[in-house]
């Protein structure tokens, strides 16, 4: 049988949902693959909507927006911009990136809707079915993708992802100017520590664990799983729960 994706596309009203209205209007043809969802703004998209389009069964994702220096809203396309990027980093670890497609599009570009349309159905396409979309999906990659969404919608990576324009345009608090490379690097890493520190938290829900076994699972070496068991119990979101033959072992206790 033929895969037919299912798309769900986040159209902002000024612009790209104009332009959808046009593609109709004018009768440039586009998959009928896309459901439309529209905003008022681009910068409105929160990515935990994204991970829950996923989660529901979604092949892709689009989010379309007016052309950077064009919102009506000043700003909010360029919050999108960094938002989306942030959130395909993450999911890059589990090859579901190219599966968001961030693109601008304006009210007068009906045509050009259509292609890019056209061209991201046949993307997903190629790529197949989800592999979120069926209930008896890899038990790793499930968790692995629910990590991702904790991680997303933490609130140390939320704020440092809200100030990163104003970080590298306008500077900190003291004035201090931060270059893209080195923001972008900062991020990455928090990104990075704060998805293992969720597998961590998720894999000591299911049971107690040594640092060896949390190690053996997540495929680190020990002394670095144990900073980040660190990072937890400070955090008051992991305690010791026994020790067993002079071995710690740590539980869960997030409520």
């Amino acid at each position: 049988m033929s895969f037919e994706p299912k798309i769900l596309g986040f159209l902002c009203n000024w612009c790209s949902y104009a332009g959808a209205d046009l593609a109709g209007v004018s009768r440039f043809q586009y998959p009928p693959n896309l459901q439309i969802i529209r905003v008022m703004c681009s910068g409105r998209i929160d990515p935990i909507f994204i991970i829950k389009t996923l989660e529901t069964g979604f092949d892709g994702v689009a989010v379309m927006g007016c052309h950077l220096g064009d919102c009506h809203y000043l700003d909010g396309n360029y919050e999108a911009e960094i938002k989306i990027k942030t959130l395909k980093k993450l999911l890059s670890i589990l090859d579901l990136d190219e599966r968001v497609m961030l693109e601008w599009i304006s009210a007068a570009e009906g045509l050009r809707f259509s292609i890019v349309i056209k061209e991201f159905t046949e993307k997903i396409r190629s790529l197949g079915p989800s592999p979120l979309r069926t209930k008896d999906s890899d038990p790793v990659l499930l968790e692995k993708f629910q990590a991702i969404a904790k991680t997303i919608e933490d609130f140390r990576i939320r704020t440092l992802t809200g100030r990163k324009r104003n970080v590298i345009e306008f500077g900190n608090v003291y004035g201090e100017k931060i270059l893209t490379d080195k923001f972008d690097n900062l991020l990455e890493n928090a990104l990075m520590a704060e998805f293992v520190r969720n597998r961590i938290n998720l894999f000591l829900k299911r049971e107690p664990m040594s640092v060896k076994k949390l190690a053996k699972l997540l495929d680190l070496d020990s002394p670095k799983v144990l900073n980040h068991v660190v990072v937890l119990r400070q955090r008051g979101l992991v305690a010791l729960d026994r020790i067993e033959d002079l071995t710690p072992l740590y539980i869960s206790i997030e409520v």
